[in-house]
């Protein structure tokens, strides 16, 4: 089956104040459809601008995008707004960014429907079905002033999806509520992508996210520099409220560093500081790997240890008289001679 989402080379540059700002540097990315994918990086990182790029809010400076098999950089205005609103949904941190405060929770999941032309029942029934997907089939009549955060949360995911999208984007959807309402959102996105075979993909800064998702990618300076995968096929344990309590084995998962296109990779800077890696290293190929080096303490190569070799027999070989011009030369030149 073919990738629902491909990034090659992806590059975004942003105008600011006569500065141009690099947001992404040539990300590369592969997600599956059906995929779970978490995504974590500091601010600035260029976390928000993949996911708007993705989102169809935003167009790449240079480099190649494509969703479900569709050329995003290819399409007209037009064709971006039929993508937004029948291809990919959102989840923001923000209930304001997601919900009409004056509307009911069932209203709001219907909004998103009315605007594509769904009518009748149909789009009742499925609002509904919705509202009881993330639990919340008993408060389909309260505005957001009488739910709580995590209620609007659930209730901005339902809106994301009410046109049926094939990729859910979800940008810190659990920033602003307590660890036990994220515990239950991140249950609800599993749930909803076991149930719909939906892409996923969620931005957070939780450093707990891999013990939701299928993977977690991390982005430093605009690449993805490592990727957490799980070492094996179960998900949460049989304790629920471990994650609450931040108990989780560490040895389920493996962290991998990422190689783009180019065959570069991005090394963590405290392993760099470490060994006194700066501008330049060596490479040094072992029975176990790629061995690197700070290139001052890097020991010299085969060659060049041979050509060190040819130079001292040579300087044996030479006679008495090239040796005195070398020692005449030496001393012109400012040197001992030796």
């Amino acid at each position: 089956m073919e990738p629902l989402v491909i990034c090659d080379n992806l590059v975004k540059i942003y105008r600011i104040a006569d500065h141009d700002v690099v947001a992404l540097q040539g990300l590369d990315l592969v997600v599956e459809e059906g995929e779970l994918l978490g995504i974590v990086g500091v601010s600035g990182s260029g976390k928000t601008s993949l996911m708007n790029i993705l989102g169809g809010l935003d167009r790449p400076t240079a480099g190649r995008v494509w969703v479900g098999g569709k050329d995003l950089l290819k399409m007209s205005d037009m064709e971006l707004n039929h993508y937004r609103l029948t291809t990919v949904g959102f989840v923001w941190q923000q209930a304001s960014r997601n919900l009409v405060p004056y509307l009911s929770a069932l209203r709001n999941v219907e909004m998103p429907m009315i605007l594509a032309g769904v009518v009748g029942k149909k789009r009742r029934i499925r609002a509904e079905s919705l509202l009881d997907a993330v639990g919340l089939r008993d408060r389909k009549h309260h505005r957001l002033s009488e739910l709580s955060g995590g209620e609007q949360q659930r209730v901005a995911i339902a809106v994301g999806l009410a046109n049926n999208p094939r990729l859910l984007l979800a940008d810190e959807p659990t920033g602003e509520v307590d660890e036990a309402t994220a515990l239950t959102i991140y249950n609800i996105f599993r749930d909803l992508n076991s149930e719909y075979k939906l892409t996923t993909l969620i931005v957070s800064h939780d450093t707990n996210l891999a013990h939701y998702t299928d993977r977690v990618i991390a982005i430093r300076d605009g690449k993805i520099t490592s990727e957490t995968v799980r070492a094996d096929n179960g998900w949460l344990p049989d304790d629920p409220l471990k994650p609450v309590r931040g108990e989780f084995d560490a040895t389920l998962f493996q962290e991998l560093t990422v190689l783009d296109s180019a065959g570069r990779l991005q090394i963590p800077k405290e392993y760099l500081e470490k060994f006194s890696i700066s501008s330049r290293a060596q490479l040094e190929l072992t029975e176990e790997g790629i061995l690197i080096r700070p290139a001052s303490q890097a020991a010299p190569t085969q060659a060049a240890e041979t050509l060190v070799s040819e130079m001292i027999q040579a300087r044996r070989k030479a006679s008495p008289f090239q040796r005195l011009a070398r020692k005449l030369l030496a001393r012109m030149g400012g040197s001992d001679g030796s």
